[in-house]
């Protein structure tokens, strides 16, 4: 473990879009006890809704996260941030999931969004604009090409950014992502389905409900873009 937070946050942050100011100030103090917890941070955002709200967005490696999963960050970063004092006012925090029409902020983040549309901005200057909004077709080791919903006159129907261009990125909700976030989630639910089953066949002794209902979940507490969350 480096003793050193900004040394380590720099070590561990491969995010390509990362944030300035009292943002980054929370970013640093946060990833190094995000990542021995088993997770990554995906943003930090302050802004001024419901008074003032301080939004960690996090995921575990897998792309995962759930409401526990978002309440156990929450309890590890709150005494933290009372003692480091990053932000003058008072404020409101709230540790929640990347959502369905999620930022983009890692390589990998990108790869998986192939085929998806999504919104882009840039720092500079590419193809003579700093907005895009189309399809990301592929990806490589520098940036990716995104095919344009709306070519203007004269513009190529296709356009290829840079990563280190990028200052913000996320993709854009459609029927398409939906359905896939659905299906997602149904495998995730009929695996830890099997691996219950597993574990119960494991042991000496299996108890049945009277209903016979092995299918019981937890309600998640989720807003209308499908963001885990959870306040403090």
């Amino acid at each position: 473990m480096l003793d050193n937070p900004a040394l380590a946050t720099a070590v561990e942050d491969d995010r390509l879009i990362r944030e300035t100011g009292t943002d980054a100030r929370v970013a640093a103090i946060v990833i190094p006890i995000l990542r021995p917890m088993g997770f990554r941070l995906v943003r930090v955002r302050l802004s001024g809704q419901n008074g003032m709200t301080l939004q960690i967005m996090a995921e575990r490696d897998d792309g995962t996260i759930t409401v526990q999963d978002c309440e156990e960050i929450s309890r590890a970063i709150s005494p933290t941030l009372d003692v480091e004092d990053p932000i003058e006012q008072a404020y409101h925090l709230e540790v929640s999931s990347p959502g369905i029409d999620r930022p983009l902020v890692r390589k990998v983040d990108f790869e998986a969004a192939i085929g998806h549309a999504a919104k882009i901005e840039t720092s500079v200057m590419v193809a003579d604009k700093k907005r895009f909004r189309g399809k990301i077709t592929a990806v490589d080791a520098d940036g990716f090409t995104l095919e344009r919903d709306l070519a203007s006159y004269g513009d190529e129907p296709q356009v290829r950014v840079p990563f280190d261009a990028l200052a913000d990125a996320r993709l854009i909700l459609t029927d398409s992502l939906i359905r896939e976030a659905l299906a997602k989630d149904n495998r995730e639910k009929k695996a830890a389905r099997r691996g219950d089953a597993d574990d119960a066949f494991e042991g000496d002794e299996i108890e049945f409900e009277e209903d016979g209902d092995l299918d019981d979940e937890p309600d998640t507490d989720t807003d209308a873009d499908g963001n885990t969350k959870t306040g403090s």
